[in-house]
């Protein structure tokens, strides 16, 4: 890994631990639909992170996606509840910004903040092993 490359992952890392703390601004405010949008954009932001620790990238949220699961999820280098929960967020923030009249229940949200944060840690470790990100 490039050095360049090496530090663009580590801010994308930290963007997505600052989205993080953005989303609990949101839910505390009653803002569910905006907070699962930040959810989904924290975990975009680590799976990023992870994509430039191998020097790939995409601006896609599809190809992201299938990347994650190619690469990551099928391999066993990450969790399949990951794979799952990023798979949850994905479709989520596509109701929330793009079905008329949707909301989300704030009871069955407010756990996703800590299954987030599990995510992002899960790729941080991963980096952490393996490219010292």
């Amino acid at each position: 890994m490039t050095k360049e490359s090496k530090e663009l992952a580590k801010y994308r890392l930290e963007r997505a631990f600052q989205t993080l703390d953005e989303a609990k601004l949101l839910f505390d405010s009653g803002y569910t639909n905006t907070y699962v949008n930040r959810l989904y954009y924290a975990c975009f932001y680590a799976v990023s992170a992870l994509l430039i620790s191998e020097e790939k990238s995409t601006s896609k949220h599809g190809q992201l996606r299938a990347m994650l699961h190619k690469d990551y999820i099928k391999t066993g280098l990450l969790s399949k509840e990951s794979g799952r929960y990023f798979d949850l967020l994905f479709q989520s923030r596509q109701t929330g910004d793009y079905v008329d009249n949707a909301t989300f229940n704030p009871e069955e949200v407010k756990d996703w903040l800590k299954n987030t944060k599990r995510f992002i840690e899960e790729i941080q470790k991963f980096l952490s092993a393996n490219f010292e990100v």
